[in-house]
């Protein structure tokens, strides 16, 4: 099998109809840092050479109803799980499940929404 040309980084983009209510979130309560603004899409480095782009759209679909309803999880990866839920709940941060094993995958993850539905996750691997 041919070995394919490198890959550097990665974004993972996410559509908003408030861009700056969803800033506020992921900076302002996640503390991600602002890698790249360009207007109506901002960037975030997440780790090394990952990033979360968010990008305004004021015409877009709804996200699916109810909590087991999403197109997207985005996950952080951490060790410090607890201390995520800690300081987030600080926040005034709602979760949708607090931290616990998931035995069928090896992780032990919690779940909370952005502003605007999308489901995030942040676990760590057992």
């Amino acid at each position: 099998m041919p070995q394919h040309p490198p890959i550097d980084s990665q974004i993972t983009f996410l559509y908003t109809r408030d861009l700056e209510k969803t800033v506020a979130f992921y900076e302002g309560v996640l503390g991600l840092d602002l890698w790249l603004d360009q207007g109506t899409c901002r960037i975030y480095r997440t780790a090394a050479d990952s990033y979360l782009g968010l990008c305004e759209r004021k015409e877009m679909p709804d996200l699916p109803a109810g909590p087991d309803q999403h197109r997207v999880i985005f996950t952080l990866v951490t060790d410090a799980v607890d201390e995520w839920y800690k300081y987030l709940q600080e926040q005034g941060v709602e979760f949708e499940k607090p931290p616990q094993e998931n035995p069928r995958y090896r992780i032990y993850h919690c779940f909370l929404r952005d502003p605007e539905g999308y489901l995030i996750e942040i676990q760590r691997f057992l």
